[in-house]
């Protein structure tokens, strides 16, 4: 993992958060079942990202993750008003890494014991990259911000070169000379419109 301090990976964080906010916040009533991913609705794709928020602060208080199951399972993720949905389970997770330790933690993932600073690099790359998908569905602005792609970068290049299975497919060639923001899409199996 790069170097950047706690402080400097609570602020990418919060960045991400605010970029996918925003995204969110665009979305247009009737555009919540359109296809934002192969098999997935901008509904499916927000609902994803609360149950990522929502999971952040029983790991970071040292619960181990349980796959198929949402800390606060109340059913439906996003209830009648999804921006709040998401709101409500973002404020939650950024205040659990905001903790006076929590950088320094060690989190239980579904692949082991990862250190929290590596598990909320990944969540930035994570909200970072879905901006983008979020936005593509949804006719927004598909720009991202120069700070968190160069940081989700660092997360990208450490990737296998067969992509992650079940996550991911393979990192797509892209010219000599592509901006980051390309590099970064191509690396998570996206092309850069």
């Amino acid at each position: 993992m790069a170097d950047f301090s706690p402080v400097e990976l609570l602020a990418l964080f919060q960045r991400a958060q605010a970029l996918f906010t925003d995204r969110v916040d665009a979305v247009d009533p009737d555009q919540w079942e359109d296809e934002a991913l192969p098999g997935w609705t901008v509904a499916d794709l927000v609902a994803h990202l609360v149950s990522e928020q929502l999971w952040a602060p029983p790991l970071l208080a040292g619960e181990p993750y349980t796959e198929g199951r949402v800390p606060d399972d109340t059913g439906d993720l996003l209830g009648d008003d999804p921006f709040t949905g998401w709101e409500t389970a973002a404020d939650g997770s950024l205040a659990a890494f905001a903790e006076d330790d929590a950088l320094t933690r060690t989190v239980h993932l579904q692949r082991g014991p990862t250190p929290a600073g590596q598990y909320i690099l990944e969540m930035t790359a994570d909200l970072t990259v879905h901006a983008w998908d979020l936005a593509r569905a949804t006719g927004e602005d598909t720009e991202l911000d120069g700070d968190l792609v160069t940081a989700a970068l660092v997360l990208a290049e450490q990737l296998p070169d067969d992509g992650v299975p079940g996550f991911f497919g393979p990192p797509l060639e892209v010219p000599a000379g592509a901006s980051p923001q390309t590099r970064l899409l191509a690396r998570f199996g996206r092309k850069d419109d």
